[in-house]
């Protein structure tokens, strides 16, 4: 995996690693990510990119393995695209109607590219829909594609407004939702040959 930030992005890890002294605290950042997408893992190879460069990208450039990422369903083996990270939020899953704008902290462009190299044997059955959510306020795209034995799935989040009023709540609600569904979904992979 290889993450760079930008901007604020870059200026909070920089912050936030300022006065990390071990190096195995300096990828925490890293474990707290997979944790949250994974129920397993174990690093592999970790560093951090460009530290005291400022002039430069800040990033992370790590490997990681993940047993048993691929679910086993009565023959067929399902696969989630979106690897890693979550943009879906449920501050709005409440039942007390909104009173105040929900802010937020900043302009931001996130965007992902995960590939999955299919195991030998198996072959791409079903992807999940592709998503363009656009609600002028923040938009979502998302898109999963087969190129021989991979699995390439791509996203885009962006906020372009930094305050959406409590009118437009609901919205901002349903645009969560839309992404926590994206993040869910499966691929489906069959035995080579095999018909479904």
């Amino acid at each position: 995996m290889k993450e760079t930030r930008l901007g604020d992005r870059a200026w909070e890890q920089r912050w936030a690693q300022r006065t990390v002294t071990k190096d195995a605290d300096r990828i925490k950042p890293i474990e707290s990510l997979l944790a949250d997408s994974l129920s397993s893992f174990q690093i592999t190879k970790a560093q951090v990119i460009n530290m005291q460069r400022t002039d430069q990208p800040f990033g992370f450039d790590y490997s990681f393995e993940s047993e048993r990422y691929a679910k086993n369903a009565g023959g067929l083996l399902l696969v989630r695209p979106r690897v890693l990270g979550r943009k879906s939020e449920a501050i709005l899953e409440t039942k007390e109607p909104r009173k105040f704008p929900i802010e937020f902290p900043g302009p931001v462009r996130d965007t992902d590219s995960f590939e999955i190299t299919l195991p030998p044997g198996y072959e791409v059955e079903d992807l999940p829909p592709a998503v363009d959510a656009d609600y002028g306020f923040a938009s979502y795209h998302s898109k999963s594609e087969v190129a021989g034995n991979v699995i390439r799935y791509e996203r885009v989040f962006e906020v372009k407004e930094l305050s959406v009023p409590v009118s437009k709540a609901d919205d901002l609600k349903k645009f969560y939702r839309i992404i926590a569904g994206d993040e869910r979904n499966t691929a489906v992979l069959r035995p080579a040959g095999k018909q479904p």
